[in-house]
């Protein structure tokens, strides 16, 4: 077992790691305060665009990215999508305008369209088999640390200092990722020079048959955290909750609470166990928000909806790499994105158009996350090939090839 983890937790694994904290606390410090900043430019109409628009780029440039990390390379792909989000950031304070403000969020997406999926590919090359959901739950601590300080010390910038203190901050913490990215050592084995063909994209760039069942099961539960995204800031605002980002940072530490431990369970006990329960979990959590009256009871259904976010994001993520081939990582990886931005995309796009800057329709809008949790229940629950319940009860075997990087 001591070779496995000298070539899993090595000092590439950890700076990637951090550098993840980095770029993830990046975009999501500015988040908390978006939808305020919009309404401040006349824009209050268009806050379910805020999220919409940001995956809408991330899902339409992951068949590039996951071509692109499978010919040229893991860390040019992570690379490029740090340097978009450290070029993002420093323009929000220079348009001023609804529309302007909706283009660069468009632009924006781009950013974690690629460097997640650089990530996600560079692990899959350094992780066992039988270490996925244990590595995959390690890098998601570093993500959601990122997402759970991101939001709160961006709000407290904005609320001490201003909001483009914090722009800049943003962008400046995305230069920090870049700089660690510069310094890792490529794990793809057969390079490609960068080349204009390379970004003709065909459908089989788009779409891996193999990963269908992960990605469909990424799509539904995702969409609450499309919601979360969209209707927290209002909704803590309505509660008398002054700093926007508190709900986005109790529900991440909660998250890194169980990530490892259900990473590990889904190696010892099968994915789709681990899925099913995190599926119950989002729904009594989206439940829980919509129903809240009061502070305690809103952080309580935070506690609970980390520990669902905990559970599921890990083992979706080692799942699909489970059903992927090895040599198209890459796009295996992509097509799970999409299916998560449209998730996302979606759910923001419908509980903004729900709530619609109604407070009376703030418990419909979370409300309609937990239906689709339970869709998603219902999918592993009844409507899973047999092969593929087959395969989660039979993968436990380590692999024999690794990457060393």
């Amino acid at each position: 077992m001591q070779p496995e983890n000298i070539r899993v937790y090595n000092f590439q694994f950890w700076i990637l790691c951090f550098s993840s904290f980095l770029f993830f606390s990046s975009f999501n410090m500015i988040i908390p305060e978006l939808p305020g900043y919009l309404t401040s430019l006349g824009g209050a109409d268009y806050k379910g665009f805020i999220i919409a628009l940001f995956t809408l780029t991330a899902g339409f440039s992951r068949p590039f990215s996951g071509k692109l990390a499978d010919k040229v390379g893991r860390i040019p792909v992570m690379i490029l999508g740090a340097i978009i989000s450290f070029i993002a950031a420093l323009f929000y304070p220079f348009l001023l305008t609804v529309g302007g403000f909706l283009v660069l969020r468009f632009m924006h997406g781009f950013s974690t369209g690629f460097m997640p999926t650089g990530v996600s590919a560079y692990v899959a090359d350094i992780v066992p088999s039988h270490r996925r959901g244990e590595a995959m739950g390690i890098l998601g601590l570093s993500t959601s640390m990122g997402m759970a300080m991101g939001p709160a010390v961006g709000s407290y910038i904005a609320s001490s200092f201003s909001l483009y203190t914090m722009f800049y901050t943003s962008s400046c913490v995305a230069l920090l990722s870049i700089m660690i990215l510069a310094g890792m050592r490529e794990t793809l084995k057969v390079k490609q020079s960068f080349h204009i063909s390379l970004l003709k994209i065909s459908w089989k760039d788009v779409y891996e048959k193999r990963v269908l069942p992960p990605s469909l099961l990424m799509m539904l539960t995702v969409f609450s955290f499309g919601i979360i995204l969209t209707i927290v800031p209002d909704f803590s605002e309505h509660l008398g909750i002054k700093n926007k980002g508190l709900f986005f940072l109790v529900f991440t530490i909660s998250s890194l609470a169980i990530r490892l431990i259900a990473g590990k369970a889904s190696d010892k006990y099968g994915r789709i166990i681990i899925l099913k329960i995190s599926c119950i979990i989002l729904a009594l959590a989206m439940v829980l928000t919509g129903i809240a009256t009061s502070a305690p009871v809103f952080l309580a259904a935070a506690v609970i909806f980390g520990v669902g976010v905990g559970m599921n994001s890990p083992t979706v993520f080692a799942w699909t790499i489970d059903l992927s081939d090895d040599k198209h990582r890459g796009r295996a990886m992509a097509t799970m994105y999409i299916a998560l931005e449209i998730g996302i995309g979606t759910g923001a796009l419908f509980s903004g158009f729900l709530y619609d800057n109604d407070a009376r329709m703030f418990h419909y809008s979370f409300w309609s996350g937990a239906i689709l949790a339970i869709v998603a229940f219902i999918y592993l629950q009844f409507f899973l090939p047999a092969q593929i319940i087959y395969q989660d009860q039979h993968r436990m075997v380590p692999d024999k090839k690794l990457t060393q990087p």
